[in-house]
C-alpha cells in the first residue's frame, strides 16, 4: 500500500466515495417507494402474484453493463450521465423489492387483519397502518439485500465512466497500481457495513415491539 498516494489523492477519493453513496442509496429509495404499491397489488392479486412476482424477477437477470449502455439510447442521455445508473439501479432494486413487500405482507398474521377489519380499518388505512408497520422486519431484511447488492453493482458503472469508487479499480489495472484497487474493495465494503447497519438500525427503531436478542 502506498499511503503517501492514498494522501494525495484523498480528496478525489473521498468525492468518489460520495457519488457512490449517492448512486447506491437513491436508487434503493426510489424502488422502494414504487415496490409498496406493486407489493401491495402482488399481494392481493390472487392467481396472478405469482405471474407478477416473476415478471418482476425477470427485470433483476438483465445484465447491469448492457442496461448501462442501452439506457441512453432510451433515455435520450449521455452515456456519461449518472441518471442512467440511478435508474437502472432503480430497475434492480425494484425487481428486489416487489417480492420482499408482497412476502411481507404475506407474513402478518390473519388474526391481525381479522381485528383491524372488525375495528373498522378500511383496506388502504388498514395497509398503512397495520400490514405495513408488522411487514417492516422482513422489509427491511429485503431492504439490507438491495442495499448491499447496489453497493457492488455502481462500481461496474466505472466502465462507462461514471465518477464512484469503481473508478478507482479501473485507474489501478491500467496503471498496474494495486494501492487504488485495495482502496476502492476497502471503502465499497465499509460502505455497504455502514448502510447495511442504518438499514438494521431504521428496522430497529420502527418495531419496538420486538424481542432484542440479549448479551450474556
Amino acid at each position: 500500500m502506498r499511503f503517501d498516494w492514498l494522501w494525495r489523492e484523498s480528496g478525489r477519493i473521498f468525492d468518489l466515495f460520495l457519488w457512490h453513496l449517492g448512486l447506491s442509496v437513491l436508487p434503493v429509495a426510489i424502488g422502494l417507494a414504487l415496490a409498496l404499491p406493486l407489493g401491495w397489488l402482488a399481494h392481493r392479486a390472487g392467481l396472478f402474484r405469482a405471474a407478477l412476482l416473476g415478471l418482476s424477477g425477470l427485470l433483476y437477470t438483465i445484465p447491469s453493463l448492457a442496461l448501462f449502455v442501452l439506457l441512453p439510447l432510451v433515455l435520450g442521455t449521455k452515456i456519461l450521465d449518472p441518471l442512467n445508473v440511478v435508474v437502472a439501479l432503480t430497475v434492480y432494486s425494484l425487481a428486489l423489492l416487489v417480492r420482499t413487500v408482497s412476502d411481507g405482507l404475506e407474513s402478518v398474521p390473519p388474526d391481525v387483519l381479522q381485528a383491524a377489519s372488525a375495528m373498522g380499518y378500511r383496506a388502504l388505512p388498514r395497509f398503512a397502518l397495520v400490514e405495513l408497520p408488522l411487514a417492516v422486519p422482513v422489509i427491511a431484511a429485503g431492504l439490507r439485500v438491495a442495499v448491499v447488492s447496489n453497493v457492488s453493482i455502481v462500481s461496474v458503472a466505472a466502465l462507462v465512466g461514471t465518477p464512484q469508487l469503481g473508478m478507482l479499480f479501473t485507474q489501478g489495472l491500467q496503471l498496474r497500481f494495486l494501492t487504488p484497487i485495495i482502496a476502492g474493495i476497502v471503502l465499497c465494503v465499509v460502505l455497504a457495513a455502514i448502510l447495511d447497519g442504518l438499514v438494521l438500525l431504521g428496522a430497529r427503531r420502527l418495531t419496538p415491539w420486538q424481542p432484542r436478542e440479549r448479551r450474556a
